[in-house]
Order: structure tokens, then sequence, then C-alpha cells
């Protein structure tokens, strides 16, 4: 009897998504589909996630320096390296999923990536308009806004991890607190484990901010995580939600994908530095709009928790 040849079932797209409903639509159906094909790719060549995120980085700075320049030409290639950033950006943590790397130190190299790149288009675009005579306040200008992308990116990662903590267990079961963070960070020594130790160092510092920024939220996650161990009721992960779900499309918009959009029109009527002022008026509306909702969102869940823990 001819021996059955059993083939191993080719790995699905679904399977590198944190989840669907936290993925925008640009992403389902533009960066998502070619960034598991190169995954796939990747895999074949044995890169890691960490080399594919550094990739994205350069691609990113590179894109950011071309828009300095004032050439509609050279800020459209700096377009295109922008979206094959964002590319790769998608394909490093597909890769991860894809072949069971996901790590901690992955996920700050991915971030550390990401902040690069924007340092990047906020330096090149300051540096545009001083060069060509502009007041020196347009530094405290992308300062400014700078500062607001950072807070409002590190909030909606906070608000679509913990959603994935609550409702979505295995597609990441872990939310990591600066408690425990602390604790690993103590264990490592500047002699021998420098670089670990400043990946560790600027994790710990973006967790911070992420707490510091939706405290009902964080002492939400306290309680779950002490009173269950993980292990979310059932009326706790509907109620978390049901509430949360109609926000993930709002957050959404604090993520990469609306920037760069903006940014791209901005550039090829030559007023990118609207930008800057896009940032900080209607995106920080939006996010405090949003952080109000997320906190009251928490506080509901939180009488829930207490509830189902008073009558376990």
């Amino acid at each position: 009897m001819p021996a059955q040849v059993v083939r191993a079932a080719a790995p699905k797209i679904e399977s590198t998504f944190k989840a669907r409903e936290v993925e925008g639509i640009l992403d389902l159906h533009f960066y998502r589909p070619i960034g598991f094909w190169l995954a796939q790719f990747f895999a074949r060549l044995k890169m890691t996630p960490a080399g594919v995120s550094l990739l994205a980085g350069i691609f990113g700075v590179v894109a950011g320096h071309l828009y300095f320049y004032r050439a509609l030409s050279i800020n459209i290639v700096g377009m295109v390296l922008q979206v094959c950033a964002n590319t790769l950006d998608n394909a490093d943590g597909q890769l991860a999923r894809l072949t069971h790397r996901e790590s901690r130190e992955g996920r700050i190299i991915d971030s550390l990536a990401d902040h690069l790149g924007f340092v990047s288009v906020y330096l090149h675009l300051t540096l545009r308009y001083l060069v060509a005579g502009s007041s020196p306040a347009i530094i405290l200008l992308a300062f400014a806004a700078g500062i607001s992308h950072a807070l409002q990116g590190a909030a909606a990662d906070y608000c679509r991890s913990t959603y994935l903590y609550f409702v979505r267990a295995g597609a990441r079961t872990s939310v990591d607190f600066s408690s425990g963070l602390r604790s690993d960070y103590s264990k490592l020594t500047w002699r021998h484990t420098p670089w670990q130790k400043l990946l560790l160092a600027l994790y710990l510092n973006f967790t911070r901010q992420q707490e510091m920024l939706a405290p009902r939220l964080k002492t939400l996650c306290d309680v779950v995580r002490k009173s269950f161990h993980g292990k979310i009721p059932d009326r706790v992960r509907t109620c978390y939600r049901d509430l949360a779900t109609p926000m993930l499309k709002w957050w959404g918009l604090l993520m990469t994908n609306v920037r760069m959009l903006v940014l791209f029109a901005l550039l090829f009527i030559s007023q990118p530095v609207y930008y800057f002022w896009f940032e900080l008026i209607p995106l920080n509306l939006l996010f405090v709009y949003l952080l109000f909702r997320q906190e009251n969102m928490a506080e509901s869940v939180l009488e829930i928790t207490e509830n189902s823990q008073n009558s376990a």
C-alpha cells in the first residue's frame, strides 16, 4: 500500500493577525496581505522579527529625511519608502506570530524602530522650515506635536493590548505591568547585559507612561490579574467586549495610517507644517475624549469585576 504523504496545512493570513477587530481597514486590505507574503518570504530566509523591525526603521528614517526637501518628486520617493516601512512594520509582527517567535524584546525593538522613524519625520520637517527662514517657534510647535504623537500612540497601544487581554485570550494573553518590569530590570546588570537592560529601561518608561495615562484601566487590570490569575470570568469578558469594541475604530485613528495619509496630502500641496497642527488640535481632542471614555468604561467593568469576586 503506497505511503500517504501528509502535508502540513498552509498557514492562513488570519493566523498572523492580533485580532481582526483591532485591525484598521487599510491594514486588513493592504498592509496585512502584503505583510503576510513578506513574513513567509522572511521565514524562508530565516530572518528574525527583530531584523525585519530594524529594516522597517531604516526605511522610516530615510523616508523622514526625504521630507526635508521641497521637491515633490523627492517627497514622493519618501512616501513610497514610508509605505514600505509601514508594510515591514506589519510583517515583523506577522513573522513573529507565524514562526511562534513573539517576545518582549521583539516588541521593544519594534516600538523603538517605529519611534526612530517618526523622530526622523518630525526632525526633517522642522529643518525644512528652518532652512527656508521660518521662525524658531517651529521647533516648539514640532516638539509639542511630537510629544502629543508619543502619548497618543502609547495610549492607543495600551487600550488595544488590554482589549486583547480581556476579550481575545490567546491572541495576546498578557499585559506588561511596570511592577513586573521593574523586578526584571533589577535582575539585569549594565556590565553583563547592557543591551537587554537598555531595552528594558526604555520599555519600562513606556509602560509607566501608559499606566499614568489610564490609571483606572491599570487598576482594573491589576484587580483582574490578582483576583482571577488570568482566568477572566465570562461576565467580565463580555462586559469589557461590549463597552470597548465601539471605541476600537476611534483608537485606530490615533495610529499610523491616518497620520501618514494626512502627511502625504499636505506634502502634495507643499504645506506639511499643518501636519503639526493636525496632531495638536483634532488628534489631541480625540485623544482626550477617548481617554475620558476609556476611564469611564474601566470604572464600569471594575464594578462588574468586584461583584463577580463577591459572588465567587
